[in-house]
Parts: C-alpha cells; sequence; structure tokens
C-alpha cells in the first residue's frame, strides 16, 4: 500500500440500498469458534468445508458470517496496536430479540466488554474466542434519534441499563 493517496476525484455516494452482507473472520480453531456463532450467539449452519470453514446465518440466508482456518489455523490473537477488524455487528430486529440474545450470553457465561446506549441505538460488545470484536446491537426508530439544534445527528455514549433490557426478554 502507497504512503501518499492519488487525489480523491468527485463522486456520487453509493447506492443508499447496499448492505453489507456477510464478513469472513480468520479462525485458529473451525469447532472452538462455532461454540461462540453457533452455540451462543444463535447463528445456522448452512454449509461446511471440512475442517477449513464453515457458513454460518440467520434466517437461512446462504451466509452472514463465514469462519475459516485458511490463513489462520493454530494463530493467535492479534496483538494490541495492530490494524484490523475493530468489530462485527449484527443487527436484532427489536428490543426483545436484543434481550434474547444477553440472555443466551449470561447463560452460557461469556463476558461482555461494554454496553451501551447511543441514543440511535443499544449496544452489546465482547469478543468471540478469537479475539474479534463482535457488536450485538438494536436500532431506535429515526424519529426517536437524538438531535441537536440545528437538526444533525447527536449521538451519545451512555451506561445500558442490562437489567431494565433482561426484563424485556420474557
Amino acid at each position: 500500500m502507497p504512503d501518499t493517496l492519488p487525489e480523491r476525484p468527485a463522486r456520487a455516494a453509493i447506492h443508499p440500498a447496499v448492505r453489507i452482507g456477510h464478513v469472513h473472520l480468520k479462525v485458529a480453531d473451525l469447532d472452538r469458534a462455532l461454540v461462540f456463532w453457533r452455540d451462543v450467539i444463535g447463528l445456522e449452519e448452512q454449509q461446511r468445508y471440512g475442517d477449513q470453514a464453515v457458513f454460518l446465518s440467520a434466517g437461512g440466508y446462504h451466509h452472514h458470517v463465514a469462519l475459516n482456518t485458511w490463513e489462520s489455523k493454530g494463530g493467535a490473537w492479534p496483538p494490541p496496536g495492530t490494524t484490523g477488524l475493530f468489530h462485527v455487528a449484527l443487527l436484532y430486529p427489536d428490543r426483545r430479540a436484543l434481550a434474547v440474545a444477553l440472555q443466551r450470553l449470561l447463560d452460557a457465561g461469556w463476558p461482555l466488554e461494554g454496553a451501551s446506549d447511543h441514543g440511535v441505538s443499544e449496544a452489546l460488545y465482547l469478543r468471540d474466542a478469537d479475539g474479534n470484536g463482535v457488536e450485538l446491537y438494536r436500532d431506535r426508530a429515526p424519529e426517536d434519534w437524538p438531535r441537536d439544534a440545528a437538526g444533525g445527528l447527536a449521538m451519545v455514549t451512555r451506561r445500558l441499563d442490562l437489567g431494565a433490557l433482561l426484563a424485556e426478554a420474557g
């Protein structure tokens, strides 16, 4: 990668219907990674390539998360101070679904690193078995997002009340 970037040409923004469809994560041990992504998070296994890769999704999609050992079998967590993925975020459809996800984490004894209310969303932060950051979140309706005096977005970071969230799990 060059140290300097070329001049940025003026271009139109990306099409507004574009969505991030899936993420591939390099893992050290496929079975260990499946304990988190399949057994704790609850994604469903769609296809497996022996002990090298597995494709997981919600709702039968071909894959939202792929786990592979192609370049990482037996590898270590990335050391602090290096570049790479900060986290992958799974968007839950509503507050109750996020509460159920939190209950699954607690039932599995999986540790949280944080939980925040950002005004626009509520989020749980953790790491998978390979040290990859994971955010589980739900969005508030856009009309409920905090705004500044000029009408611009005014996101915040406040402590998320986990007890109140858990009460929604039913």
